[in-house]
């Protein structure tokens, strides 16, 4: 039985491409180009970190793989860069989310978030979406020095939640972090939005979504 209900924050509970949707007529016709090369030099940036064992806050590590995207597609406006970064402390929800959040709560599943953002940007996005109070707990890589999808991240959850990893539900819309939670131990489920191939990595996951609003159905609590 799932006691604790883990999500990743960018890109499972919070859109990541919201930051440059809001500021769109800044940067077209080059948003949507850099809106996925961004979110992809952020997670490479935090792999490679991991590699060198050069840990540094994910607020910049998001604010160097922006630079880098910048340069990449010439845009040159100073402007655009800090609107883009302090988007990122309000990303918007996706749109399943508060109810599936008030339907798990309200059948008494606890609610957690396990995130590579450290608390200065996780923490002002939370509030901002209005959901603070669904959580038990939002809980940082920070602490450990470290970016998913290495085990002492997933080790915090049963050091501040007091949850075995067999009574966790964790999921994830990144399938690398989805097997590396289920590598760990937790019942994974993969929050696959964009229809992609299973990396196949080791870990083996219980199951995909689309988005999160059959979650509550999966787990038997609709």
């Amino acid at each position: 039985m799932t006691a604790l209900c883990v999500f990743d924050a960018y890109g499972t509970l919070f859109d990541f491409n919201s930051a440059v949707a809001r500021h769109r007529g800044a940067i077209r016709p080059k948003a949507d180009a850099l809106a996925d090369m961004w979110r992809l030099k952020q997670i490479q940036y935090t792999w490679l970190r991991n590699s060198m064992g050069a840990y540094a806050p994910f607020w910049q590590v998001t604010g160097e793989a922006l630079d880098h995207c910048l340069e990449a597609h010439g845009i040159g406006d100073p402007a655009v860069r800090p609107k883009l970064m302090n988007a990122y402390l309000a990303l918007d929800p996706f749109p399943e989310v508060p109810a599936m959040l008030d339907q798990l709560r309200h059948r008494g599943v606890r609610l957690a978030i396990l995130s590579n953002g450290n608390p200065e940007m996780l923490d002002p996005m939370v509030a901002a979406s209005g959901l603070a109070d669904r959580f038990e707990a939002v809980l940082s890589v920070d602490p450990v020095g470290v970016f998913k999808p290495d085990a002492r991240v997933y080790r915090l959850v049963e050091e501040r939640c007091g949850v075995t990893p067999d009574k966790v539900c964790f999921l994830s819309s990144n399938c690398w972090d989805a097997h590396g939670a289920a590598h760990f131990g937790f019942r994974t489920v993969w929050v696959n939005r964009a229809g992609a191939p299973d990396d196949g990595l080791p870990g083996a996951l219980a199951g995909q979504l689309r988005d999160l609003s059959q979650l509550p159905s999966l787990l038997g609590v609709a």
